[in-house]
């Protein structure tokens, strides 16, 4: 919590020229931009660390993440036939109006729901979890073609596909923190009420089915838990890297306790991870701006790395 604090002050006191104490002539720079920003990648890492909490456990694989069901596929090319249609177009001449209503944003996120739909239609519901994973494998590759295609016959998608697929928190503002905020809550209450769920699960089916649980049910709920909170990450910030593989990685490696114990701070390593990932890509080429997925996807791998390099060591001796 005291890292997610400090990182807020900081991201706060972040401009494009470095940091800085704010004047009395920078409250109004900070109300506008830089705090709706802090806020909405805090909350957006929030939700990234709790779908990845949801996924890991539902399907019992560390190196489960919140995009393993075609949401990032999904989102993509959504946000990829959105582009190529307003920017092929006359909006005013054709019924492409609720294309502009619902911006990308809204396409992305639609596009994340419907790819893991496509994943539970293919898998015939939520019965098994390797056919999920499997269909989810399938989903993903074969919408990540069509992103592919629909790019090389409209090269102008590329570049808008491309922030995207990178990420950015510059997209973010008030309307976004109040969307993840109460996506946020809701989604996280109902999370922690499946945790007992998640807890049997570890013990395995037969013996989460002799303690009077609905499988078929209870994976259905964490499903649509998990595509809520990955669809409304992704449709505010586009595609972030290892934030929801890695952080339920940090709380095991921490903490030992009960899932509803890792999904709240799943929820809160997010948060900070993304937090403190966002003013790094912000300071570190200043003025530029580095892609924030860039850093989070450089964080997630070396943590990765070295936690495998140290496993094989401990092994070894």
């Amino acid at each position: 919590m005291g890292a997610l604090l400090v990182g807020l002050v900081v991201a706060l006191a972040l401009g494009s020229d470095g940091f800085s104490l704010p004047t009395a002539t920078d409250w109004d720079l900070i109300n506008a931009i830089r705090l709706p920003r802090a806020l909405g990648a805090l909350l957006t890492g929030a939700l990234l660390g709790l779908a990845g909490a949801l996924a890991q456990g539902l399907f019992r694989n560390p190196l489960a993440d919140p995009y393993l069901l075609g949401s990032a596929s999904g989102a993509t090319l959504a946000v990829v036939i959105t582009i190529t249609l307003l920017s092929s177009v006359t909006v005013e001449s054709t019924t492409l109006q609720f294309l502009v209503h619902l911006g990308y944003s809204g396409a992305a996120f639609v596009g994340a729901l419907v790819g893991v739909a496509l994943s539970l239609t293919l898998a015939r519901g939520a019965r098994q979890t390797n056919g999920l994973l499997l269909a989810g494998v399938v989903v993903g590759i074969l919408l990540g073609a069509l992103s592919n295609l629909l790019t090389l016959i409209s090269p102008e998608a590329l570049r808008g596909v491309q922030t995207f697929l990178y990420g950015s928190t510059s997209w973010l503002n008030f309307g976004s923190v109040t969307r993840e905020a109460i996506g946020l809550v809701a989604i996280l209450v109902l999370s922690v009420r499946y945790s007992r769920v998640l807890d049997a699960l570890v013990l395995g089916d037969h013996t989460a089915m002799s303690l009077g649980i609905d499988l078929k049910r209870a994976r259905a709920g964490l499903i649509v838990c998990m595509a809520l909170a990955t669809g409304l990450a992704v449709a505010e910030t586009g595609l972030l890297a290892f934030v929801g593989l890695m952080s339920p990685h940090v709380v095991r490696r921490l903490v030992d306790t009960t899932h509803s114990g890792i999904l709240v701070l799943s929820s809160l390593t997010g948060a900070t991870l993304l937090l403190w990932a966002d003013s790094i890509a912000r300071w570190v080429w200043a003025p530029q701006e580095l892609p924030v997925g860039l850093f989070t996807a450089i964080i997630g791998g070396g943590y990765l790395l070295t936690m495998l390099t140290l496993q094989d060591r401990w092994e070894n001796h």
